[in-house]
């Protein structure tokens, strides 16, 4: 059950109280679970506007959109947060959020999952990547072994607060290690307190099946744009018994688009008069934030202290 507080906000701008959906609600309403990526607070309504179920907080998002930075584990969990909160305050939606390899030690994972559960997520993943990370969907990752990655889950499962706080587990070693040894590692993820696998890079529809038969328990897909996963459609993943379904920059490369357009636009010609029509208007954007109410509000306030 969703419960919301007023902030000021009209119905479609509704504000987060202290109850959202957990993720396994959230998969019961649509399978699989759409996860758009969400690089703000106003990209996270827009989404649930448009009636998505969850969001996702990409890590390579917060270094990008947030910081100008390459998604090289350069951003801390401090970083991330700043973005989850800003995003969970926002909206009711469940967010999934990419913790990259946990930040440090069993100490540092314990610590992670606390703020994490504190700022607003529903859930997190965790990865098998050697502390100095890059892309999935680049060369020249490196992967820990099985050993220390089942570390890391079964240290963040044993200090979660809430049962319904789902740790996700990806692992980056298909490209590195290949099927077999992927779908061991999946198993054994598993068997350490993983509630769903992210496997990272998958190049063959059925692998997903493969995948899915190996854990019994929700598989993920991560359906991104210029890298080595096709762009499968939600009913092609469906039939593989995929759970869920990243689209982790969509947006965000689009905004980065439109971005450069408007500006070489009002630098080149010195006006935006050729691209307004492609702008969110002013009374789109004040119906979708509330304003009216706002201000009305405001103005009672005020009134009564006259």
């Amino acid at each position: 059950m969703r419960l919301y507080c007023d902030y000021g906000s009209t119905p479609s701008s509704t504000r987060m109280a202290s109850v959202r959906y957990s993720f396994a609600e959230a998969m019961e309403l649509e399978s699989p679970l759409q996860l758009p990526g969400v690089v703000n607070a106003y990209a996270a309504m827009t989404a649930e506007r448009l009636g998505f179920n969850a969001a996702y907080v990409s890590g390579s998002g917060v270094a990008t959109a947030s910081y100008g930075l390459p998604d090289l584990g350069v951003t801390s969990l401090a970083d991330v947060l700043v973005d989850v909160r800003r995003i969970a305050s926002a909206c009711s939606l469940p967010i999934l959020v990419d913790c990259d390899t946990g930040w440090g030690t069993a100490l540092g994972i314990e610590r992670t999952v606390r703020e994490m559960e504190h700022a607003g997520a529903a859930a997190i993943h965790i990865e098998d990547q050697d502390v100095n990370k890059r892309c999935g969907h680049l060369e020249g990752k490196r992967v820990v072994d099985t050993a220390e990655m089942c570390d890391r889950l079964a240290v963040a499962r044993s200090v979660r607060s809430r049962d319904d706080f789902m740790i996700v587990a990806r692992t980056d070693a298909l490209g590195t290690d290949g099927i077999d040894a992927t779908l061991d590692r999946v198993s054994a993820y598993v068997t350490a307190g993983a509630d769903a696998i992210f496997a990272e890079a998958v190049t063959k529809l059925e692998q997903y099946t493969q995948f899915a038969t190996a854990a019994g328990v929700p598989i993920l897909a991560n359906i991104t744009e210029f890298g080595q996963t096709p762009l499968w459609t939600i009913d092609e993943l469906r039939d593989v018994g995929v759970s869920m379904v990243l689209y982790p920059l969509s947006a965000f490369r689009a905004m980065s688009k439109a971005t450069e357009l408007v500006y070489s636009e009002i630098k080149d010609r010195g006006t935006q008069r050729g691209v307004v029509h492609q702008m969110e208007t002013r009374d789109e954007l004040y119906d979708r934030i509330g304003y009216a109410h706002a201000q009305a509000k405001v103005d009672a306030i005020l009134e009564r202290n006259r």
